[in-house]
Order: C-alpha cells, then structure tokens, then sequence
C-alpha cells in the first residue's frame, strides 16, 4: 500500500553527497554502470518522466496577481473534459494556489512502493503542487535557489506522472530562477501561455515574458487577456475595471497570437474559492466558454507542432 508522505525534507537536511533519488534506481537499465553524479541524475530522472508525456505547456506571467493559476486550473479542465490525460505541475513556489482550486488544500501526496511520489487525483487531473510537500502549507518559503532547485527536481522527475497527453506548468510570476531551471531540467517545452490583465502596468510586464520565451527558444502559443471586463448582474451593463482590449493590442505589437478574453466574473472567484473548477461546474456560460475557446487553441498549437496520438483520449481507452 502506498504511504503518505508528511513531508520531503528540504535539500542539505542531510549528506550533500548523497544522491536524493536513490530509489529511481529500480526504473533504470543501467544501474552498474551508472557514473552520474548528482545533478545529471536528476536530470536523467526528469527526462525519463518527460518522455512519457507528449506535451509540456507553460503557463506564465511576468506579474503577480492576474489569475494565472486560475487560467492554469480552468484550462487542465478543459482539455480533460475532451478527454485528453492531463497533469498540472504547480511550480509556483511561493504561492502554490493550485491545491485550493481544486479541493485538497491540506491534502498530502503518498509514495508508491517503489518511492515515487504520487500525483494527488481529482477531476481527471493529476496534480502535484508545493502545497502537498509541505507539514504545514502555511509556511512562507524562505530558501535560496539551491533549495528551490531540489524541489523542481522532485515535482517534475520525483513525482510518477505517468502517459500523459498535457502536462501544465504553473510557473511563479517573473522570469527569475525558477522559470530557467524549470525550462532547463525539461529539455524541450511544447509552448507557453502568457496570462495578463489589460491594465498598461501588466501589459508591459507580459511583453517581458513574451521576450523571455524568444530568448529562452520557447515557442509561444498567445497571450490570453483575463479579468477583462465585468457585466454588471444587475443592469448587465459592461464595466471596463481594468479595461479592455489591451492584452490583444499587446500581442499584435509583439507579433504573437492573442488566445482571448476571459470576463472579470465574480462566479470564478467563488467556484476557486470552493474547489470547484469554474470551467466544468459553469460550462454553459460566456466565462467558462472563453476557457474553453482557449484551451481549444492550445490543443490546436500542440496538433500543429505534432500528432496526438501517442495516448489515446481517455474515452477511447478500453
């Protein structure tokens, strides 16, 4: 039976020398002849999980604050509900929101009998976040990047992500450490998603991510515009609270796809709150149809750039 995992330690807890995934042993070939150190076995390791998933999409934004794990969370749904196997890895260090979103906040992950961490399990999605490696999720995180790197090692290589069609990468505002080291340990990214709000402050921080992508040579799906507009639910008068139609002008001046409009909607705020994905408890509004129009969009770029049909939807699975 697998066991709960209360908590991984934090790297330099113990021997610096001693390689922190021992267990993997058990899933490699060449184990007598293996002379990696440290680092290139976990690098190994994440290429080994990598390899079983067909698409890594980041999901990114130079600014806090614009609904970017909720854009992450709605558009996982999304493409589940076209019964495609997805996973979120959420990656966002400092504020790892995901768990909420989704129900298991408190929740802890468990590992297999061969050591893998696995994925917490809930509307069709795996999920592996910060929040379910910590004893208390209260806890600021307060490491350097050394630190930081052995936890980005154990969410994307320690934990047993299995066939996947989309992986989603939830990564924290910036374009700091975090985001290099995650575009570095996977080797190859399927695209990035670049959420922003269409107030001019976001917008110049979104063109910052849109120019980190093209250094970094990862291929940019589109910029999506959230919290754009609100409709009154009274008068259903259109309120611009951040404005509107900056996040496409943006686009357009960079030369990226713009992916669309996702409505100031208080409903989303609330379903998030409860652990209730907005995209599949309101599927029928204007609001979850911008995530789902995206999402479209998304799978549409990946089938450009190569066929999914390593893994079959989960509908058609026998």
């Amino acid at each position: 039976m697998p066991k709960e995992l209360n908590i991984i330690n934090a790297p330099g807890s113990g021997n610096g020398d001693v390689c922190t995934y021992l267990w993997a042993c058990a899933i490699c070939d060449e184990t007598e002849r293996c002379q990696k150190d440290k680092e290139g076995h976990s690098r190994w390791l994440v290429a080994k999980r990598m390899e079983r998933i067909e698409y890594k999409v980041l999901v990114m934004s130079n600014k806090g604050g614009v609904g970017k794990s909720t854009v992450t969370t709605n558009l996982a749904v999304s493409l589940a509900l076209k019964g495609w196997h997805v996973g979120i890895c959420d990656l966002d260090i400092h504020g790892p929101n995901i768990p909420k979103m989704v129900g298991a906040e408190g929740q802890k992950l468990k590992i297999s009998t061969s050591g893998g961490i696995i994925p917490f399990q809930a509307y069709n999605l795996k999920i592996a976040s910060m929040s379910f490696l910590l004893q208390n999720s209260d806890d600021p995180i307060i490491w350097r990047d050394a630190y930081k790197y052995e936890f980005i090692n154990q969410l994307l290589g320690g934990v047993e992500w299995q066939d996947l069609n989309f992986l989603l990468i939830d990564l924290p505002p910036g374009t700091g450490n975090e985001s290099v080291t995650t575009i570095d340990l996977l080797g190859g990214v399927s695209g990035a998603v670049i959420v922003t709000t269409p107030q001019e402050v976001a917008l110049l921080d979104s063109r910052k991510s849109v120019s980190f992508c093209r250094d970094s040579e990862v291929p940019i799906i589109g910029i999506v515009e959230n919290m754009s507009g609100l409709e009154c639910p009274h008068c259903h008068h259109h309120i611009e609270v951040f404005r509107k139609g900056g996040g496409e002008a943006s686009a357009l001046d960079m030369g990226v796809p713009f992916l669309g409009r996702i409505p100031l909607d208080p409903d989303v705020v609330t379903q998030s709150d409860a652990g209730e994905p907005f995209a599949m408890f309101y599927s029928d509004t204007a609001t979850a149809d911008a995530f789902h129009g995206i999402a479209n969009k998304v799978e549409a770029f990946c089938k450009k750039a190569g066929s999914l049909v390593n893994i079959a939807p989960r509908h058609h699975l026998k």
